[in-house]
């Protein structure tokens, strides 16, 4: 028969000095300026280096870069990149007819602005989501296409 020594003093025995205890560090936090935000009315202030959701990129000329490769889809690890490429009797040859991009599956890796070769998808400072329902998650060539 094992006997071990579970005597407790009597501090520990008293609850009182645990309620001590937690009521001073209320009261310390209580003392302190608060740190809540106005939300939206104040907004978070991102890292330049911070990476939001992906979007396309016009050049100068007001069209969009995008050359439809693929590599953006390819390279995507929760697959939420779908692309179409389309022909065209420009000096650019291809184009996407179709570009989507589900914001839901999204998992702003980066990946994508890495792999395209023509520098036509980078990753802006959105960082907000607010939505009722996935399907408007999905966005198309046209809004990816807008500043965000």
């Amino acid at each position: 028969m094992i006997t071990t020594n579970n005597k407790k003093s009597l501090g520990e025995r008293l609850v009182l000095p645990e309620f001590i205890k937690g009521y001073a560090v209320t009261l310390k936090t209580f003392a302190t300026k608060p740190t809540t935000m106005q939300y939206p009315e104040e907004r978070w202030k991102m890292a330049r280096r911070y990476r939001g959701y992906p979007k396309l990129v016009m050049d100068d000329k007001g069209e969009e870069k995008c050359v439809a490769c693929g590599l953006c889809a390819v390279v995507c690890p929760p697959n939420a990149i779908e692309l179409q490429p389309g022909e065209t009797d420009r000096v650019k040859e291809r184009h996407p007819v179709d570009f989507k991009i589900h914001m839901g599956r999204c998992i702003n890796c980066g990946y994508c602005e890495e792999a395209c070769p023509k520098a036509a998808i980078e990753m802006s400072k959105m960082h907000e989501l607010n939505t009722t329902s996935l399907d408007e998650m999905i966005y198309s060539k046209e809004v990816l296409l807008r500043d965000y």
